[in-house]
């Protein structure tokens, strides 16, 4: 399958752009600098372009920095199944490979964490060191969607996208003006650039993206009470033994900091909690100098502690 639409996923920067085949799929991704990889993989309702900002800052610092477009999404392949997470974070673990790599430092973000958490728990081997933003282990996130009630009602979209047809609807009507809205809410009070916005707008809307973008979500929880789900949840007791970085906004009105907080007890190897306060879902993209600066030491350092 072609590129739908190079133009709207394509950006140009000092980055170059090309496809990778893995897991039966072809994913696209976009990369720069030279040194030990670090793979960044976006979250919802974005695409591999909000990580821009790191893809510069790790270059320089003296990584090679790959930001990839899910399945589905941005300028991958959009394939009619595969959106469970464990075939997602499968993935990302078969991306780091076709790059010729042995491991990477894996960065996250929102359902890219999600994945990331999942792919370090699967592939253990494949992730040298894990970094998360805006999103707990899946099994913390798993109960607090279903026992705490602030939570259920901060991610309310998620329960929104079981409906057949009208989310997509809803996300590409009046040119993605829903993807603008769902971006500003979730920031804090560094809102986005217009421009920044109309981007994601653009991309959301080529075709059969919505659809794509909000299936990981429909299994996520059309699984809970079914057999995949309850042994996707099993496994992930599977505790991280890779040292972790965890990044969160203290404004994020989408995943509570006390949803996060305490994702530490699945990880059996030295774990860093970071705060950034005044912000909300996207630190990468609201503060990218003290997001990048904190991601870059902590990357950097040979013995991240505890």
């Amino acid at each position: 399958m072609s590129d739908p639409a190079p133009s709207a996923v394509r950006l140009e920067g000092p980055w170059t752009h090309r496809d990778v085949a893995a897991n039966g799929a072809r994913f696209h991704i976009a990369e720069l600098g030279d040194g030990p990889l670090v793979m960044l993989v976006h979250g919802f309702p974005e695409f591999w372009w909000t990580w821009r900002h790191q893809l510069v800052a790790l270059a320089d610092a003296g990584f090679r920095a790959v930001a990839m477009d899910l399945r589905g999404v941005g300028g991958s392949d959009r394939t009619p199944r595969g959106y469970d997470p464990a075939n997602l974070a499968l993935d990302i673990t078969g991306v780091i490979r076709s790059l010729g790599e042995p491991d990477a430092a894996l960065v996250g973000h929102d359902l890219g964490g999600y994945l990331a958490w999942t792919a370090a728990a699967m592939r253990p081997k494949l992730v040298r060191r894990l970094a998360v933003v805006s999103m707990p282990h899946p099994r913390r996130w798993r109960s607090a969607m279903l026992r705490d009630r602030r939570q259920s009602a901060a991610a309310s979209y998620i329960w929104g996208f079981q409906r057949p047809w009208i989310p997509e609807r809803q996300l590409t009507a009046d040119d993605g003006a829903l993807v603008g809205r769902l971006i500003r809410d979730w920031s804090g009070p560094r809102l986005p650039e217009d421009e920044a916005v109309e981007t994601y707008q653009r991309a959301m809307c080529i075709p059969s993206t919505a659809h794509c973008a909000i299936e990981p979500y429909r299994w996520l929880v059309r699984s809970l009470a079914r057999p995949d789900g309850i042994q996707f949840n099993r496994r992930m007791k599977r505790p991280v033994r890779v040292p972790t970085l965890h990044l969160h906004g203290s404004l994020d009105p989408v995943a509570r900091t006390r949803s996060a907080a305490g994702s530490g007890e699945y990880v059996e190897a030295p774990y860093r909690w970071r705060l950034f306060d005044g912000l909300g879902h996207f630190p990468h993209e609201e503060d990218p100098v003290a997001f990048s600066t904190e991601l870059i030491s902590w990357l950097k350092d040979p013995e991240p502690d505890r």
